[in-house]
């Protein structure tokens, strides 16, 4: 049986294609107004954050990185590459497919972390309680009623993503290779 990611030819080009630094350079800006945006949905989130505020963090995932900063507002700015970041978080998987399939399961993927405890625990809070309200959103530019059927539709979408995955031999709760139970079994138990 063929275990490789269909992914896997993608992978391949994306290692070797290294977009123009101004690309990278407006990607991460994009990024960082995207989790500003999050952390302004939530005054918890932002006052955790300013209590570490100065503080840098490096995140790496691949050929991917960006060093972020923590502002006094408890939001987040690009930091200047430091020699030795506050925190450090690499994605241990470089396989994009394998990421994709843990978050897929509810699980975050698989990460190291070095450097200062409590703001590791601080940003571990924020990734267990924090979620970007995509509904909210599209209703501001949509409507309600839109809104409400998007994410209605993206929910299901998303449902049956996770099933398949389920499904997939090796997959996450695959049950439809499961021997079944004889009587004797049951009664062993």
């Amino acid at each position: 049986m063929n275990t490789t990611s269909p992914f896997s030819f993608l992978e391949s080009i994306a290692s070797r294609f290294q977009p123009p630094a101004w690309v990278v350079d407006e990607g991460q800006q994009r990024m960082v107004l995207f989790l500003n945006h999050v952390l302004m949905q939530e005054k918890e989130a932002q006052d955790r954050l300013a209590r570490k505020k100065g503080s840098v963090l490096h995140v790496r995932w691949g050929l991917f990185a960006i060093d972020l900063l923590i502002t006094p507002a408890g939001l987040f700015d690009r930091a200047p590459a430091t020699p030795k970041p506050d925190l450090l978080i690499s994605v241990s998987s470089d396989s994009a497919a394998a990421v994709l399939q843990s978050l897929m399961a509810g699980k975050p993927p698989p990460v190291k972390i070095e450097g200062d405890v409590q703001l590791a625990a601080e940003l571990g809070w924020l990734a267990e309680n924090l979620r970007w309200d995509i509904e909210e959103d599209l209703s501001r530019l949509l409507g309600d009623i839109p809104a409400h059927a998007l994410a209605d539709a993206g929910r299901s979408l998303l449902a049956g993503l996770q099933q398949f995955l389920a499904r997939r031999p090796g997959g996450q709760g695959a049950t439809a290779s499961a021997p079944v139970a004889s009587d004797a079994d049951r009664a062993a138990q």
